[in-house]
This record gives C-alpha cells, sequence and structure tokens, in this order.
C-alpha cells in the first residue's frame, strides 16, 4: 500500500513538472502570446501575407506613429513574432514546438542554436576556451608551488641554511644568546630570497608551459619534430653516420626509460660507461639487465 501511494505521489510530481515544462517550450519565442495571433494571420499564411500584416501594424502601433506606451510595447512583441515567422528556419522551429510542447528541451536547444549559434564565431570560442583553461592552470601552478615552498621553508633543514647563510653574512659572528631564538620574520624573509629552493616536481610556474600558449606553438612545435626526425633519419639511416654524444646519450635515456633529471643526475663517468655499452642495441641491454640482476642478488 505504502508503495503504490509512493507511484501515485511520484506519478502526481512528474506531471506537474511536466506541466510547469510545457508552456515554456514554446513561449520561448513569444512569451506567453501567440506569433500568429499578434500578427493577426493563420498558421497556414504564407509570407507574403506575414510581410502585409506587419506593416500594417507597425504602422498603427509604431512609437514614431504612436507614442501611447502600451502601444510600444505591443509593438516589440509583434516586430520580434514577424522576425521569427519571416524567416522559414525559425518558423519551421515554432511550428514544431507549437506541435510538440513536451518536447520542452529539443524545443529550447533548437531555439537558442537558431539565435545565437550562428553569431558566434568557432575560432573565438576555441580561444575564450584556451585563455580561461590557461588561466586555471596558471593560478594552480602558482599555488602548489607557493605550498610547496611554504613546505619546505617549515622544515630543519632549511632552517639550518638560513642560520648558514646567516652566518657568512655576519662573517661567523653571532650572539649565542640568540642562537636558539626564532630567527627575525624580517631577516629570515631576506635571507630566504637569496636562496635558490629548487623543489623537484613543483618548479616555479612558466608561462611557455600553458595549454593556450603550447596550442599556439604546436605548428612550430610539430615542425621542428618532424625537421629532427628527418635529419636524424638522413644522417644514421641513410648515411650511417656514427651517433653523436648527444644522441647518443638520449638513446641510452631512452633504453634506460629515465627521466630527463634523473639522467642529469648521474655523474660523468657512469654516463660514459652506459653510452659506450651502446643499450639501444637490443642485445647489449640484455646483457646490462643480466649483470644488474646478478648485481642485486650478490648484494642480498
Amino acid at each position: 500500500m505504502a508503495r503504490r501511494i509512493a507511484i501515485h505521489w511520484f506519478a502526481l510530481t512528474v506531471t506537474i513538472v511536466l506541466s510547469l515544462l510545457v508552456q515554456p517550450s514554446f513561449s520561448i519565442y513569444c512569451d506567453e502570446d501567440d506569433c500568429y495571433d499578434l500578427l493577426g494571420v493563420t498558421q497556414n499564411a504564407n509570407s507574403s501575407e506575414i510581410k502585409k500584416a506587419y506593416y500594417k501594424l507597425s504602422l498603427k502601433h509604431h512609437p514614431d506613429k504612436n507614442p501611447d506606451p502600451e502601444s510600444k510595447k505591443l509593438f516589440v512583441k509583434i516586430a520580434n513574432a514577424y522576425e521569427i515567422l519571416k524567416n522559414e528556419a525559425t518558423r519551421e522551429q515554432y511550428d514544431y514546438a507549437l506541435a510538440h510542447p513536451e518536447e520542452f528541451f529539443y524545443n529550447t536547444a533548437r531555439y537558442y542554436h537558431a539565435y545565437y549559434g550562428h553569431k558566434t564565431d568557432t575560432r573565438a570560442v576555441l580561444v575564450g576556451l584556451l585563455l580561461i583553461v590557461s588561466i586555471f592552470q596558471y593560478l594552480n601552478q602558482w599555488t602548489r608551488y607557493n605550498q610547496a615552498i611554504d613546505m619546505v621553508k617549515k622544515t630543519p633543514a632549511y632552517k639550518n641554511k638560513l642560520r648558514a647563510l646567516e652566518l657568512q653574512r655576519t662573517g661567523g659572528m653571532t650572539n649565542r644568546k640568540k642562537g636558539n631564538k626564532p630567527m627575525d620574520k624580517k631577516v629570515e624573509e631576506e635571507l630566504g630570497k637569496e636562496l635558490n629552493l629548487d623543489i623537484k616536481g613543483t618548479e616555479k610556474p612558466s608561462v611557455w608551459e600553458l595549454i593556450g600558449i603550447r596550442f599556439i606553438l604546436l605548428p612550430y612545435t610539430l615542425g621542428k619534430l618532424l625537421l629532427w626526425y628527418g635529419c636524424w633519419f638522413w644522417r644514421y639511416n641513410v648515411k650511417h653516420a656514427p651517433y653523436s654524444w648527444e644522441d647518443a646519450s638520449y638513446l641510452t635515456r631512452r633504453s634506460l626509460r629515465a627521466s630527463l633529471d634523473s639522467w642529469i643526475s648521474i655523474d660523468e663517468s657512469t654516463k660514459e660507461d652506459l653510452i659506450e655499452r651502446r643499450l639501444w642495441e637490443k642485445s647489449n641491454f640484455e646483457s646490462y639487465v643480466a649483470e644488474m640482476r646478478k648485481e642485486s642478488k650478490r648484494r642480498r
């Protein structure tokens, strides 16, 4: 019984909601009025009859002809109805809305697309979207960077660096009584500006890394990439020239699947040894992996 009552109330609610949506389905065109009634024509009237009816009513209700405020309001409605019915596309949409008032969302979408869709340049929309996304990206990067800096400044290691820098500036002379006291905020800020905090994974935001800038530079990036691949193919696949140090480093790093930061942190002697192994060749890489596994087992 309770379930039946719940279903009844749900159906009643849906009916009320639909009844509220049905009216706006066609009233988005001429509000609560009928566009044909405003012009005094039938739905079967042709374009010539609609045009004549509009001009006849405009002579009667135009603000230049009739100063009555109510007449002015009526003329605005008449002009709007004429704009809808004189165009075959919008008239067809309005007739459909009259015949299918229950299709509220479909009729509303067609109306706004007809009146505003063609007025908006797709390129302008794309530029605006990229600009908005880039702004949010830039603000988010700055927020993350500032949060990381604040966390680093609370660490003992950062405090020790500030103390060491203070000692360096004072020539190693400091007051023992103040040694354990917190550093003055003004002095801390001045010393902090001299420290170059390099936090991996949370670098200082760069405009060149924004999506909008990358999209603008995409043709240049693709051209540069194609040129690089073309030069690589000509030099090493056609002419069979020996790999340069930079290219050999790139191939080694790619074989090891190491990031650029990880590769840079490796000392030069180790880099040289890895490059000489020619790890980009499958057999050499498999031998290297086998050696690393044996070394790992030995250390265990």
